[in-house]
């Protein structure tokens, strides 16, 4: 070999050795969107779109709440049908029983930046003020804010976490209450975790608080799964609720709904008062406004039925259907936690829906780690 060879071979042999050394401790890329899943995100939203479903989750400058799925974003690609409300899970305040009265000159934030005064009818002196607290949240049982702000409306922009599995994708977001009533601390944590699963037409859902305050009924307010909104019933054909008239439930038409209503005239539930049934799950019949086509139903599954504290659907005057769920409602300690899981999704018939929430009933909590998601009893 002469000299020149002899130094090719030698500089070939040597970059092959540093190659080798290199690519030893180099760390593999974390693992992509799987083939059936597609995540975007920007600065102002994450955007999910899977085999079955798209959804967007707002970060900043939501098109109208700031928890939850944003309006209209949720798609069927089965049928083309969206989400015809605000948005769906979104989320409000922590909340009790009882009356704000004492401390009402002290929660006022016409700006959002405190805790928030309960619209009450009694706190209204103007007539048009009294009739939509009356019919925006009755007259029968009386509530105030543990601690705030209503995160739908002013929570401040988020930074949510994804975690992709090999057969699904979740996003969880938390968010620290920022403000107390009198006597109260600020601080509870609030973390909502989405999962998305490979093949189905529904997301699985929790809202869980980790609560730095004592309550002797202290819940979580939400729209499960979320207000309807129509003009005579133009986007939804009937309303479906499965804990009244007796364990079949209750067919509710369009046309109930044609004129408002509080939420304690009908159609409301108690904890205190009904029975706790086998099943709560509420849902209603997408309509196509130009042809008149019944589509599919959009539900709200809550998987313990015995966490609904109290749940009304009501008509409000402005053509909007609210479906709000409170949960939990029982004594709270500093330091302890609750929570609830939920199904939300499109289902072809009301059959589908109860055998998908025998499938997963009796849990209350949600996890998810890149290894795998699971519900939690």
């Amino acid at each position: 070999m002469n000299f020149s060879k002899a130094v090719v071979a030698i500089l070939s042999l040597t970059g092959w050795f540093i190659a080798i050394a290199r690519a030893e401790p180099v760390q593999a890329e974390p693992p992509g969107d799987p083939p059936w899943a597609r995540v975007a995100e920007d600065d102002r939203a994450i955007t999910i779109e899977t085999d079955k479903l798209e959804a967007v989750i707002p970060k900043r400058n939501p098109k109208q709440w700031m928890t939850g799925i944003e309006k209209v974003s949720f798609l069927d690609k089965t049928t083309g049908f969206r989400e015809i409300g605000d948005g769906l899970m979104v989320v409000d305040w922590l909340m009790e029983p009882g009356s704000d009265e004492a401390w009402s000159d002290k929660v006022i934030a016409p700006d959002g930046h405190g805790v928030g005064r309960y619209t009450w009818h009694t706190n209204e002196t103007d007539p048009a003020r009294r009739s939509y607290a009356l019919m925006a949240h009755g007259g029968s049982h009386r509530k105030r804010m543990v601690e705030g702000p209503q995160l739908c409306h002013r929570m401040k922009p988020v930074q949510p976490e994804v975690i992709r599995g090999k057969d699904f994708i979740a996003v969880r977001t938390t968010y620290e209450f920022e403000y107390a009533a009198p006597g109260r601390k600020a601080g509870s944590r609030w973390t909502q975790l989405i999962v998305f699963p490979k093949g189905e037409r529904f997301f699985v859902l929790m809202d869980k608080i980790d609560s730095v305050n004592d309550s002797a009924e202290m819940f979580l307010r939400n729209d499960t799964p979320g207000c309807v909104r129509h003009e005579k019933g133009d986007t939804f054909s009937e309303i479906y609720l499965s804990y009244l008239s007796g364990p079949r439930g209750v067919r509710i038409t369009s046309s109930e709904f044609f004129t408002p209503f509080p939420p304690d005239l009908k159609f409301g539930y108690r904890r205190d008062t009904h029975k706790t049934p086998e099943h709560f799950i509420r849902a209603y019949h997408l309509r196509d406004k130009k042809t008149g086509k019944d589509g599919p139903w959009l539900a709200g599954l809550t998987l313990e039925p015995a966490v609904v504290y109290e749940a009304w659907c009501s008509q409000r005057p402005g053509g909007i259907i609210v479906m709000i769920e409170e949960v939990h409602g029982k004594p709270v300690k500093t330091g302890e936690s609750f929570s609830a899981a939920h199904i939300v999704g499109y289902f072809d018939t009301i059959e589908e829906m109860h055998q998908v929430y025998n499938r997963h009933k009796g849990h209350t909590a949600l996890s998810a780690d890149k290894s795998g998601w699971r519900l939690v009893r």
